[in-house]
């Protein structure tokens, strides 16, 4: 019995949780400037962003700084391991652009390895994807930053010095060598490159494929050596006098596009809440049912998406919206038919903008897996969000990268940002964005009413983990919402569940162009902080 009472605490030590922040850390819920902000999940992974912005670095070594330290303050959200779509303004560049910071399946998870039984397993080993996260990093300070690796890691190394887990001075370890591999060279870029080939195609690999296959796992070297983080073009869409920047199918962000595109001629002006709320709940589940019937990683299959964007489809979309009855079936688009997770448990964020108008949004994510071997590295689980159905466009396949929840905001006005956010709270994440970005547009309330006002979510659509069921026609409330409200909604046929915890878990990051000045807020009641100078 004492020998178990051991092997327990000795496991629960090693579990990833989130650290407690610093005695008198003077970072809260909220903050405004205009030299620099940031909000995410942890604490002092803002302060280390703050860090990299007081000493002149730029918003993207401050993202960079601020999602190595998640991975160690948000530790139970977010692995190095994991994942983390990155959307980047440019001021300079005048552009936009999304880093593909998801990894793809390895070349032995075929159907018959990774879900031999029907269905995918949702921890451990054999789901985890090639890690994605640390060359998303690198590539960030390659193409946007202004510092080395060793500058924007150095709070965490502070970090990991500072607690005592098992797997922190291993991870320590890890990134000091990545420091090590760079310092070869005076060269900013070359450096950056060269910490990534020992990461992906030197040691690291090395040791993540031995450990893989002594364990049983399906990651060998050779995917890890061929990983590569694609940079892509958002997918755009005008509303409003804003336009709405999303990262492609390979995540759910598009089917935000199509719920706005739903909604674009409602004024949603909250005279009649229940009857926003209604519509709100209705659209997305029109755009999450075309979510799941279509969505899928487009270099493996074709994602009409020209046609779910189409004004013309969304019109037809909006017909089927009935103001007095919730709907009770799944509806994705039948012309186009080829032949639930109510709680932010997997998922952190980061926003970070600078004083010269670069502005990123990421939202980095990594959970349930399990540490590869004696790197401290943590993998996720990613790949249980493929369908196990052989002819479906998501379906399981080697090389391919699963369709995935994660999904940053980036908002511009007259080809300037304005607004970024981030969602943690899987299915939830287009969800919340949607109705903030209702709030702060149709609404225009101010940011930090906006991130702390009462929600609404629903579980009518497949989830993105293992599959799980709908269930048809709920509809989430957040306590705070009125009873009288809710009886409407009732009545309306929506299955009622009420909420003590917050729906999603959002940062956001407003900026006027013309002030300069910056406004970082997070829902305090999800864990979320923010700090600005």
């Amino acid at each position: 019995m004492n020998t178990l009472i051991l092997l327990l605490a000795l496991l629960q030590a090693e579990s990833p949780r989130p650290l407690p922040p610093r005695p008198n850390l003077a970072i809260g819920s909220s903050a405004s400037g205009t030299l620099g902000a940031v909000s995410a999940g942890g604490a002092e992974a803002v302060e280390a962003g703050m860090t990299l912005l007081r000493n002149g670095g730029n918003a993207a070594d401050a993202a960079a700084a601020t999602l190595l330290a998640l991975s160690v303050t948000d530790a139970h959200l977010f692995c190095l391991g994991g994942e983390v779509p990155i959307l980047v303004f440019n001021a300079q560049r005048q552009t936009t652009e999304v880093l593909a910071g998801q990894g793809a399946a390895p070349s032995l998870a075929t159907p018959a390895h990774l879900a031999p039984n029907g269905s995918i397993p949702t921890r451990g080993l054999l789901p985890a994807a090639v890690p994605a996260a640390p060359d998303a990093i690198l590539t960030l300070l390659e193409r946007h930053g202004t510092r080395r690796f060793a500058d924007v890691v150095a709070p965490t190394l502070d970090l990991l010095d500072r607690h005592a887990l098992p797997w922190h001075a291993q991870l320590a370890q890890t990134l000091r060598a990545l420091v090590q591999a760079e310092s070869s060279t005076p060269d900013r870029i070359l450096g950056l490159r060269r910490a990534a080939d020992y990461f992906y195609r030197g040691p690291i690999a090395d040791q993540i494929d031995a450990w893989s296959r002594a364990q049983g796992g399906l990651l060998r070297r050779h995917d890890l050596a061929t990983h590569l983080t694609r940079i892509e073009e958002p997918i755009a869409l005008d509303y409003h006098g804003h336009t709405i920047l999303k990262c492609g199918p390979w995540t759910q962000g598009p089917a935000l596009l199509q719920a706005l595109l739903i909604l674009q001629n409602d004024p949603l002006d909250d005279s009649d809440p229940a009857a926003d709320i209604h519509l709100i709940i209705e659209a997305l589940k029109l755009a999450l049912a075309d979510r799941d019937s279509f969505y899928a990683d487009p270099l493996f299959a074709k994602v009409p998406l020209s046609t779910l964007l189409d004004p013309n489809y969304a019109r037809q979309r909006r017909a089927l919206i009935d103001p007095n009855h919730a709907s009770t079936e799944l509806r994705p688009a039948q012309p186009l038919q080829p032949g639930q997770l109510d709680h932010a448990h997997d998922t952190t964020t980061c926003l970070v903008a600078d004083r010269w108008g670069n502005v990123v949004a990421a939202t980095p994510s990594g959970w349930s897996g399990t540490l590869a071997g004696q790197t401290g590295l943590w993998l996720g689980t990613r790949l249980q969000s493929f369908r196990v159905e052989p002819d479906h466009p998501n379906s399981i396949q080697p090389g391919k990268r699963p369709r995935i929840t994660l999904s940053p905001t980036l908002v511009l006005r007259d080809g300037q940002p304005v607004l970024a956010i981030s969602v943690a709270g899987g299915d939830l994440q287009d969800q919340v964005t949607l109705q903030l970005l209702i709030d702060l547009i149709n609404r225009r309330r101010d940011p930090i009413t906006a991130v702390a006002a009462p929600r609404v979510s629903t579980a009518h659509h497949i989830g993105s983990f293992a599959q799980s069921p709908p269930r048809l026609a709920s509809l989430t409330l957040d306590d705070r919402i009125p009873p009288s409200i809710a009886e409407a909604l009732q009545a309306l046929g929506h299955q009622i569940d009420r909420s003590r915890n917050p729906i999603g878990a959002p940062s956001i990051l407003v900026r006027d162009p013309r002030s300069g000045r910056l406004t970082a807020a997070g829902d305090p009641r999800a864990g979320r902080h923010a700090a600005a100078d």
